[in-house]
């Protein structure tokens, strides 16, 4: 039997009963057949008066009310606890002497959830409290539970963290909460689909949970994840509440035995994934002194984290709160952008390792900011993908970049070939081909001249699409490029299905290639991987000369990098078509080994 079904059937541990009844002997009666059943813990309320105070304070589970009492009666108080907004989903059975259809109609009008009738039969009484309680639980697990994880989501963690606050400022104790985001769970959903991603996220959860609940008490069959302070809040990220610290000091402890416990790989479907986890850290009542406040504040220190590219944990700060604000100025301004035409490409040239002479190039996107000068995509490009502009720029870029290749096509510069990305939300919803298919009919340009690059993760995040689109775009006569080699999670036969025309190695693997000789044994298989695939391979990134002859000695084919040169205006690359080469760079390889 599962433990969901198990639930069902058996008394919920810790609910609470309340029962509103005139009659101190009926309580009684009733409590005495509730704790033979296993329900030990009953709040009794004789006076009708004092009822709703009395719920309002206990919060009960499941409520028990009778109808007819003088004074206050049983249609008034189940009136107002359905006016609480605290109390509006409590479960109410009413217990009533009267048969008559009207008095059953008005409270089914007010919200009663069931209905007994007096003199109340023990079997059915407990039978319809279990029943209303295992509905309520299975709602409440609906309503705060995440289901990939078993904590509690957004909404649970709020709440108990304002319940925290309440409890911890009047009494100037100091709160501490935790915000934890990994990049890694967006990574394997896009590479090795969303069950490995909901694998990942249950993982980490279980380490999560050996952090913050002691040794003796993970076995306990009392211990529900959704009761403590820890939670689930976003599609990658998890936050953990530090009540009553002594000091600051105790939030970085603990920071670091999360970092230390999430360091070990995670095994999932047959890979290691190695997290980087960014913790935020937050304390009350100095970054806020609400649920939303304190979230927001540990949010922004997460982030701060995240930029700094790697690993760690940071405090909340003024300074931070600064920075959010410029970023949604900065969004907003660029929607406006390409309206008014502050986007510019630049072009960095592809230069033939054998002959030093260009082949092409690749266009990279810049915003002429009118405030900030010129901005390379890190600062904005992300913003784009997060707003859903991507799209819209990713159309410009296509647009702009065949219209200067027919411009050049014009001028004679007929053997030059440029290289445009593709972003995943346009490569993903097929919205790319046909956008490219229109751009290219307008601008009349020979399809073959294009080469358009598409990134290996996004190539294996759905294999079956991706080839239809890979086929589609060569069968529109594009030239097609698999960027960031060897970053993604692919297998090479997935590799040799796509018509690819070139192979680019990711720079990571470039920039310490003369003094790493794992780089070098990657490069060198990438290399001929390549050949193999009748792919040409370039080398992206490489900086300076001991990198060159090392890719030459390789076999590599074509060199880009800021050796020969950075992304320029079109103008500047004219004049690098017209008289620059990298002839002077370019010798004979020595052998490897020599």
């Amino acid at each position: 039997m599962s433990r969901d079904l198990v639930a069902m059937t058996t008394p919920w541990d810790g609910a609470l009963v309340m029962m509103v009844d005139d009659e101190s002997m009926m309580t009684d009666v009733i409590q005495t057949h509730l704790e033979d059943a296993g329900y030990t813990r009953f709040v009794a309320c004789n006076d009708p008066r004092e009822a709703v105070q009395l719920i309002r304070q206990h919060q009960p589970d499941v409520l028990l009310l009778d109808l007819m009492m003088p004074g206050v009666s049983g249609f008034d108080v189940l009136q107002a606890v359905r006016a609480d907004e605290a109390l509006q989903y409590t479960p109410v059975i009413v217990l009533t002497a009267a048969s008559d259809p009207a008095t059953k109609l008005r409270a089914l009008e007010l919200g009663a959830t069931e209905f007994l009738s007096k003199p109340v039969d023990s079997s059915e009484l407990v039978l319809r409290v279990r029943n209303t309680l295992a509905f309520k639980r299975y709602q409440d697990r609906l309503a705060y539970v995440d289901m990939v994880t078993g904590l509690s989501n957004r909404e649970r963690f709020t709440r108990r963290l304002d319940e925290a606050l309440q409890h911890a400022l009047p009494q100037q104790h100091m709160l501490g909460l935790l915000h934890l985001g990994c990049e890694q769970f967006r990574q394997t959903r896009e590479t090795l689909g969303p069950r490995a991603a909901d694998t990942l996220l249950q993982q980490v959860a279980t380490r999560l949970l050996n952090v913050v609940v002691a040794p003796q008490d993970r076995d306990s069959a009392a211990l529900h994840p959704e009761s403590l302070g820890l939670a689930r809040v976003d599609s990658q990220d998890f936050a953990l509440i530090l009540p009553e610290m002594a000091q600051a000091e105790d939030a970085a402890t603990l920071a670091k035995q999360v970092i230390q416990e999430l360091a070990a790989p995670f095994q999932i479907d047959g890979h290691d994934i190695f997290l980087v986890p960014h913790i935020g850290i937050a304390l009350a009542p100095s970054d806020g002194q609400t649920a939303n406040g304190l979230l927001k504040s540990a949010d922004l220190a997460c982030s701060k984290v995240k930029g700094h590219g790697k690993s760690g944990y940071e405090f909340f700060s003024a300074e931070l709160t600064a920075r959010s604000i410029e970023r949604l100025t900065l969004t907003n301004q660029l929607r406006l952008a390409i309206h008014r035409h502050e986007l510019r490409l630049h072009y960095q040239p592809k230069v033939c390792m054998r002959t030093g002479r260009i082949l092409g190039a690749e266009a990279l996107i810049r915003w002429q900011h009118p405030d900030h000068g010129l901005l390379l995509p890190g600062r904005f490009v992300p913003l784009a993908e997060e707003t859903g502009l991507i799209v819209e720029i990713g159309d410009w870029v296509t647009q702009e970049a065949c219209r200067q290749m027919a411009q050049w096509h014009q001028q004679g510069l007929r053997d030059l070939k440029v290289s445009i990305n593709v972003a995943k939300p346009q490569f993903d919803n097929g919205h790319f081909l046909q956008y490219l298919q229109k751009v290219l009919a307008r601008t009349q340009l020979p399809p073959e001249w294009l080469m358009v690059e598409v990134t290996e993760s996004m190539l294996v995040s759905d294999v079956a699409w991706a080839l239809k689109q890979m086929n589609d775009l060569q069968g529109l006569g594009v030239r097609l490029s698999i960027d960031d080699f060897g970053t993604g999670y692919s297998s090479l036969s997935y590799l040799k299905r796509f018509p690819a025309d070139e192979l680019k190695i990711d720079r990571s693997f470039i920039i310490d290639l003369p003094g790493q000789t794992k780089d070098q044994a990657i490069v060198q298989t990438v290399v001929s991987l390549g050949h193999s695939l009748s792919m040409q391979v370039v080398a992206e990134g490489v900086e300076e000369e001991d990198q060159l002859r090392i890719l030459q000695r390789m076999g590599c084919d074509v060199l880009q990098g800021f050796l020969f040169s950075k992304a320029v205006p079109p103008q500047a690359f004219e004049a690098l078509l017209q008289g620059s080469s990298a002839l002077d760079l370019i010798r004979p390889p020595v052998p490897l080994g020599a």
